[in-house]
């Protein structure tokens, strides 16, 4: 009889299996992004002045320095210590969101942003004009688009990874909502196969 109790215990470890996999997706991913930020930041740097400009393709691209006290791409300039609180914030939430993680696609799309907002935090508490107010460095110009950084980039695209996965109706833990085959979406589904 004892027996009986153990054999449907066992069976859902399997699923329970997934987040250690996923999780791990969302940790490489952020320590890249943010890697991969730092380094272009120093590099920009040493290299430009401020409001230097070095065209790459004609006026279209270009490397142009900046130190941006606002959010992503100059937007809410004068707000520095609130956008400071307010990733702060999304680094807590996806902290906590983590531990459900079973979606390969969510584990891009939250590292992604994650990333990002790390990246532009460095800046936020390490450049001047102090902790809490720190200008973040942008420095590629494309067009009329304004100047931005790696850091940028990852959160826009994580964005809009997010927005396409809860139109698909994808969950953080790799089922479908509203889909009777929520169940078999944890690792083989189409989470696993189709999503970025």
């Amino acid at each position: 009889m004892s027996s009986a109790p153990t054999e449907p215990e066992s069976a859902p470890e399997a699923p329970g299996d997934l987040p250690p996999r996923r999780v791990p997706t969302l940790v490489v991913l952020t320590v890249a992004v943010v890697a991969l930020d730092l380094v272009t930041k120093i590099l920009m740097v040493s290299w430009l002045r401020d409001g230097e400009r070095v065209p790459l393709i004609g006026d279209l691209v270009s490397f142009t320095l900046v130190r941006n006290p606002g959010a992503a791409f100059s937007f809410a300039t004068g707000m520095t210590w609130v956008l400071t609180l307010v990733a702060l914030a999304v680094v807590v939430g996806i902290a906590r969101f983590a531990r459900r993680l079973r979606s390969r696609g969510w584990a891009i799309a939250l590292g992604l942003v994650l990333g990002g907002a790390l990246g532009n935090l460095v800046d936020r508490f390490f450049r001047g004009p102090g902790p809490l107010q720190g200008h973040v460095v942008d420095f590629v110009s494309v067009g009329w688009f304004p100047v931005f950084n790696v850091a940028d980039s990852a959160i826009t695209v994580g964005g809009v990874l997010l927005v396409l996965l809860a139109l698909l109706g994808r969950d953080l833990d790799g089922t479908r909502t509203g889909g009777s085959e929520s169940g078999s979406d944890h690792d083989t589904g189409p989470d696993a196969g189709t999503t970025p």
